[in-house]
């Protein structure tokens, strides 16, 4: 009888590995944190108000907008490039959308799925430039910033008659039977149901102060799971985090890493139409300003999620909780006697200490110094 002990295979490993040190290695750890101690903050400051369910409504429903951006933007830095075009995109989009809605008279059947396809193609492009001319992804998407969000001035002048709106969207779409699955609430007969035993809170005619769940939220929490399991749970998640960390060895070892990383792209393009989409029929209108600035808080709540700039690290579900933090600063502050400017202080100051955070946590789990 052999002496000699078997080495433990990767699942005993882990399995081995205390539950604190595996907790410690998870790129949204950081994020959750930042969640419980953000809400904590305004629990102590802000209004009761805001942890109703009409202010939970209230936070959620920017932080869902921003979400969509930030997962699609998440994904494609795992895999190791950035999108800054995304706000401008979303301002694009919103344009192609319109014109095929407002222009061309197209019901949303048909108006949703090319509007993807448009949006699909102008992320390819983006993702075939950054591979055939070998420039950084954040140079080529930084001129794709301009070029599209010009594009939208002149295009939305084209179809407006001279204007910067185009308006009408509402009025065109409000009969179609795909429009509620876009805009609005949904579960209204729910949030009656519930009003009407007490349960939620109710204006003193007994109607529901919430009238049901933002779509725009719905849309959010399936993109984060789908993301999630894509990334944890087929080869193409695996491939995803070879190409972000090592381009060469993961090409060496027969992953797809220029098809990989331009399917990003056409993902990240395709987050923002849909972004545009819903914005677009809950407004009725569309402008050359949507989406300013969004590529920009779309990368910070992906890194305060906990990806990593050098690629090859962090998670969906780390991108959703960096949004919601997004959306309880940018909405609780209404909520306390502290100034609006100080937004911008404690979204740059939550990057700072994610940044800081993260990398910490990477050096831990390198075993860096």
């Amino acid at each position: 009888m052999s002496d000699i002990t078997p080495n433990p295979t990767a699942d005993e490993r882990i399995k081995a590995e205390p539950l604190i040190s595996r907790l410690m290695k998870r790129p949204e750890l950081g994020a959750i944190a930042g969640v419980v101690l953000v809400a904590i903050f305004f629990l102590i400051t802000a209004d009761s108000a805001m942890f109703t369910t009409s202010g939970i409504i209230n936070f959620l429903t920017p932080a869902a907008q921003l979400g969509i951006l930030a997962i699609g933007a998440a994904m494609l830095m795992i895999g190791g490039e950035f999108d800054l075009s995304i706000g401008s995109m979303v301002a694009f989009a919103g344009l192609f959308f319109g014109v095929c809605v407002m222009v061309w008279g197209l019901p949303l059947i048909v108006a949703i799925p090319l509007t993807f396809l448009f949006s699909a193609f102008v992320g390819a492009i983006n993702g075939i430039i950054v591979i055939r001319s070998g420039l950084p992804s954040f140079i080529v998407t930084l001129a794709f910033l301009f070029i599209l969000r010009g594009l939208s001035l002149v295009g939305l002048k084209w179809a407006s008659g001279g204007s910067t709106q185009l308006r009408g969207v509402r009025d065109a779409t409000e009969n179609d039977w795909l429009a509620p699955v876009f805009s609005g609430d949904a579960f209204p007969g729910l949030f009656a149901w519930l009003a009407e035993r007490g349960l939620v809170e109710t204006f003193k005619n007994g109607a529901p102060k919430v009238t049901g769940i933002p779509v725009e939220i719905l849309w959010f929490i399936v993109l984060a799971l789908v993301a999630t399991y894509i990334l944890l749970r087929t080869p193409a998640g695996n491939w995803i985090f070879a190409a972000g960390g090592d381009s060469t060895a993961a090409s060496n070892s027969g992953v797809p890493v220029n098809r990989v990383k331009i399917s990003l792209f056409m993902v990240t393009a395709c987050c923002a139409a849909m972004v545009a989409i819903i914005t677009v029929i809950d407004a009725g209108s569309t402008d050359a300003r949507r989406g300013f600035q969004k590529e920009f808080e779309a990368i910070i709540a992906a890194v305060i999620g906990g990806c990593l700039l050098t690629g090859g690290y962090g998670s969906a579900i780390g991108a959703f909780f960096g949004s919601i933090i997004f959306g309880m600063v940018v909405i609780g502050l209404t909520y306390t006697d502290f100034d609006q400017d100080w937004f911008q202080v404690f979204l740059g100051g939550m990057l700072l200490i994610a940044v800081l955070f993260n990398n910490a946590i990477r050096k831990r789990v390198t075993g860096e110094r």
